[in-house]
């Protein structure tokens, strides 16, 4: 005898929104949701206004995409979601996951430091989800390159960075350009000070995973006998060996002068930082992702949003003034129930901030310095707008370049490009076999970077 009542409900919504999100935690490689992002989805489902306050790395991104993705309207062709965010790299990040959820609503993200023209062809046929920063997404709002008379629900992901003065023009101007947005999500992994009145928020769902610490991430310091501190770095991180980590400083003029330091001493590492241009971030992060370096020398613009799993240690060259910022470059180790170190370089002579606390002294044993890396990175001039994918490149790199698996490093594929970690006694070989040889249907071009 059919059960009716069992017929109904495997087609109800409800049930069907539930294997949906099986389905997307498998892609993700997600076994189960913790419990931030369990009462996260709930609250997002059932209020208009939710504030999510978690530390880093404890999975914000899929506990907000979740319920959003199970509310679009399939038959919309507008945009229906607009997520903010303080800066290209997590814009970019966010577009990531969206697009490994694999749920069939089109995605696309917007940023300062890429053309205009890029803009209007992603906008052309609308995403069911926009992600930008700010000023882009104010600029695009302002030259009527998309409609807002459809978006239901926005979305400020690190908002204590997009509240800022610095965005306020921006943001105020994005928020009144919202006349039917009925639901409002916030995120950060600190608590702002205060919200500014241009949010509009009335009675939000305050969710605060905060006060659960990060109980995996140990605070140490290295003791300098010299103010400069440049020959204790060197030692520190010999002392502490191969593991990939960040260096933080506080100004672009202090990266250059370490990294200048560093290279005299044949130690390997990228740089970060807000003036340098779209593509030589992105390359910097590509190569620390797949090990061709092991640091990154960083500004706080690395301290949010980085796609950088893995991470071992974070080092305070130079002291951040504010606790917040503190908390969410100490955010970027120790991430996910992993361990991760934070060390503070510190002069002798210095007078540490309140926020601190008491971090034990870690004495500097003599150590080799780090090896260099035994991977390099690869440019291939053909991505997903070629139909290109990761199995094509690792096909023609095993075949027609005849590595081993093993040889063969993470590749990563871009709109119009590709970087593949190959190890690095293999790098001309193989660019002699497989550049300017056709991959689909495109003639690529395999170089160094």
């Amino acid at each position: 005898m059919v059960d009716y009542k069992l017929v109904l409900y495997l087609f109800s919504f409800d049930y069907l929104c539930s294997m949906n999100q099986k389905n997307i935690l498998d892609k993700l490689g997600i076994e189960t949701l913790n419990p931030m992002q369990n009462e996260a989805l709930a609250s997002i489902q059932s209020n208009a206004e939710v504030v999510l306050l978690s530390p880093t790395g404890t999975g914000k991104t899929v506990a907000f995409l979740l319920p959003i993705i199970a509310e679009l309207d399939i038959n919309s062709t507008e945009i229906q979601v607009l997520i903010v965010v303080p800066s290209r790299e997590l814009a970019l990040q966010i577009e990531q996951v969206t697009r490994q959820m694999g749920s069939g609503f089109k995605t696309n993200a917007v940023y300062g430091g890429r053309a205009g023209a890029q803009d209007r062809m992603d906008l052309k046929h609308k995403p069911a989800i926009l992600i930008g920063t700010p000023g882009r997404i104010a600029d695009n709002i302002r030259k009527e390159r998309f409609s807002t008379e459809f978006i239901k629900t926005l979305v400020l992901d690190e908002f204590d960075k997009s509240l800022e003065v610095g965005f306020e023009n921006e943001m105020t101007a994005i928020v009144n350009a919202l006349p039917n947005v009925k639901k409002k999500i916030l995120t950060s992994a600190t608590q702002a000070e205060k919200m500014p009145a241009f949010v509009k928020l009335k009675h939000p769902k305050y969710i605060n995973y905060l006060h659960e610490a990060i109980t995996q991430l140990t605070i140490k310091t290295f003791i300098s006998p010299s103010k400069d501190k440049l020959e204790t770095l060197v030692d520190a991180l010999s002392h502490i060996g191969n593991q990939p980590g960040i260096i933080f400083c506080n100004f672009k003029e202090s990266i250059q002068r370490v990294s200048d330091f560093l290279t005299a001493n044949k130690i390997n590492h990228g740089c970060f930082h807000g003036d340098m241009e779209q593509i030589d971030r992105e390359r910097a992060l590509v190569k620390f992702r797949n090990g061709t370096h092991q640091l990154i020398l960083a500004t706080d613009l690395a301290s949010r949003g980085l796609d950088i799993p893995e991470i071992k240690f974070i080092l305070h060259y130079q002291l951040p003034s504010r606790e917040q910022e503190f908390t969410h470059r100490n955010g970027r180790t120790a991430r996910m129930k992993t361990d991760g170190t934070a060390y503070i370089l510190a002069w002798k002579n210095e007078v540490l901030p309140e926020f601190i606390g008491k971090a034990p002294v870690e004495e500097i044993l003599t150590a080799p310095l780090p090896l260099p890396s035994v991977w390099k990175t690869l440019y291939i001039s053909g991505g997903r707008r070629d139909k290109i994918s990761k199995g094509d490149i690792a096909g023609l790199f095993l075949k027609q370049g005849k590595l081993k698996p093993e040889e063969l490093g993470i590749i990563e594929i871009k709109q119009d490009c590709a970087f593949v970690g190959i190890l690095a006694s293999k790098m001309d070989d193989v660019i002699f076999q497989t550049n300017n040889t056709k991959l689909k249907t495109k003639k690529i071009r395999v170089s160094e970077i």
